[in-house]
């Protein structure tokens, strides 16, 4: 019987399974990078615990502290470990400097030297990986090796030369959900629905005769009185959304080239601005629905006209608020007042600006979804990292992240940090929201039969499935309209497709078919 494989092709599935196995034993000792908790004690008292990350090429960390051991901690000599030390490292943690040569080679020497792990300092505050060599078939490195940012290298440094000082490196356990998301999908999917019911929410429902008799129209001097829960409303085009866009696209590039301590506090100014009258307009709503009396009080103003007292002793109020956050702003609490300035002015935006119908709505979601996936994915080819990503982390800004973002601070992970979701990813989905919210309305369609539901219920999933992206993608930023816009504008599309309303839906809004509603 002859068999079905002759020699040598009979060795073929033994050879296949042998390189898998090869290739996944090689694979698997170049991708142990961990975030690492550097302990640290000075002269046998706790001292302090700092953040760091491993190499690719690392030796595997325990999650536990309990199951981690105490080393002493040496400079090694030169200070760089780019050669034998004379100072001794065996048993010991090496603090060598970052830079003259590989990460890998200082690791080596560390290692040969007889360290039990090596801490690289590195120059800056930003972290990186230390990922292995193209050819690391000859590479022997079986001990910890961990960077830490300069800040924490030049505390460890002082502290050897102050004593002695032990280092304890555990990488503990993270959530694969941390409450801090649901906090702030909430918060989004909230600012949405706040956002399009808002008008209907704040609305005076003048109905009493006499109130509207009594209701200061017109003022002594003849001029109007300043109603700050009317406002204009902008319609946006499709060449403005296409500008939009490709203005927001040099913006980015210009921070990215360009961010500097001044400019981001020239965007903190910027934003101050926005969230103070996003607040003042929120506060001034809500009381002109409940204490209609409130606002008849008025004072004359040089180029403001007749306004109600109230509204400056509320305008003030908020400029003390957002001053307060700008002196915190580096304060724990901070993000608190980020994020209620942010929502006041991301629900004034959705009341001001509008998509007048789905055909508008649709080149301007597609343009966005286009533009974050370019400036996240792409850019990185024609830049030396992902733009959105650095503009994001105020990357040179001298001050911190820029703050047109909600962000609310990782419970309980081990490694603090916030989460974050930037305002165009509640933005441009909200401004369809809000189309479909009036396009029910004035339609009459109740909430399972409309669109205004489910366009709510597509970018609550579409987030969900953003944090999915972020966890699937070990925490690397991702286009969050990559999964809204699809989930929000295509949902909305393929329902009135299936309702057979696609004309209708597409007709909406349109010169010949005006709102009924008459709103914004």
């Amino acid at each position: 019987m002859v068999s079905p494989l002759s020699p040598p092709w009979r060795r073929l599935p033994l050879v296949a399974a042998l390189l898998l196995i090869a290739v996944s034993v090689a694979s698997a000792s170049c991708d142990n990078e961990q975030l690492v908790k550097v302990k640290t004690w000075l002269d046998g008292k706790n001292d302090k615990t700092f953040g760091g990350l491993s190499a690719s090429f690392s030796a595997l960390l325990p999650s536990d502290a309990k199951k981690g051991q105490k080393l002493a901690a040496v400079i090694p000599d030169p200070a760089n470990g780019c050669s034998n030390s004379s100072v001794k490292l065996s048993g010991l943690v090496a603090l060598a400097m970052r830079g003259e040569c590989d990460f890998t080679a200082k690791a080596e020497i560390a290692q040969a030297g007889g360290a039990a792990a090596i801490l690289v300092i590195n120059t800056d505050e930003d972290l990186f990986e230390m990922a292995c060599p193209k050819d690391n078939s000859t590479l022997n490195v079986s001990i910890p090796v961990v960077m830490v940012a300069k800040s924490t290298g030049g505390s460890l440094k002082s502290m050897v030369g102050s004593g002695k000082v032990e280092i304890l490196l555990y990488s503990p356990d993270r959530p694969i959900v941390d409450q801090g998301v649901l906090f702030l999908w909430l918060m989004s999917v909230g600012t949405i629905i706040c956002a399009s019911l808002w008008q209907d929410m704040t609305t005076t429902e003048q109905t009493d005769e006499r109130y509207n008799e009594l209701s200061p129209k017109e003022s002594s001097h003849g001029g109007a009185v300043k109603d700050d829960s009317e406002k204009e409303v902008l319609d946006i085009s499709v060449k403005g959304a296409i500008f939009f866009v490709i203005s927001a696209s040099l913006f980015l590039v210009l921070l990215y080239f360009f961010m500097s301590s001044w400019v981001f506090w020239l965007l903190i100014v910027l934003f101050c601005i926005g969230g103070i009258e996003g607040m003042h307009s929120c506060i001034m709503a809500i009381i002109a629905r409940t204490c209609k009396c409130c606002v008849r009080n008025t004072v004359h103003l040089p180029l403001f006209g007749e306004t109600a007292i109230v509204s400056i002793i509320v305008l003030c109020l908020c400029l003390a608020f957002a001053i307060f956050w700008v002196i915190h702003q580096a304060a724990s609490y901070a993000w608190i007042g980020q994020d209620i300035l942010g929502i006041c002015m991301m629900i004034t935006v959705l009341q001001v600006a509008r998509l007048p119908n789905i055909k508008v709505a649709s080149v301007l979601l597609s343009c966005a979804f286009l533009y974050d996936i370019f400036w996240v994915f792409i850019s990185p080819f024609f830049f030396k990292d992902s733009v959105m990503v650095a503009v994001a982390k105020g990357e040179n800004s001298g001050g911190g992240s820029i703050p047109m973002l909600l962000r609310v601070p990782r419970i309980s992970d081990p490694f603090g940090g916030y989460d974050m979701i930037g305002f165009g990813d509640i933005l441009f989905p909200g401004l369809l929201v809000c189309l479909l919210f009036r396009f029910d309305r004035s339609n009459k369609r109740g909430v399972l039969n409309g669109y205004y539901f489910w366009g709510v219920v597509g970018y609550a999933c579409g987030l969900l499935f953003t944090y999915l992206g972020l966890y699937l993608m070990d925490g690397h930023g991702q286009p969050a309209l990559l999964y809204l816009v699809p989930c929000t504008l295509g949902l909305s599309l393929v329902l009135a497709l299936i309702r057979g309303e696609l004309r209708l839906l597409l007709s909406y809004g349109n010169d010949s078919t005006p709102d009924p509603s008459g709103q914004a």
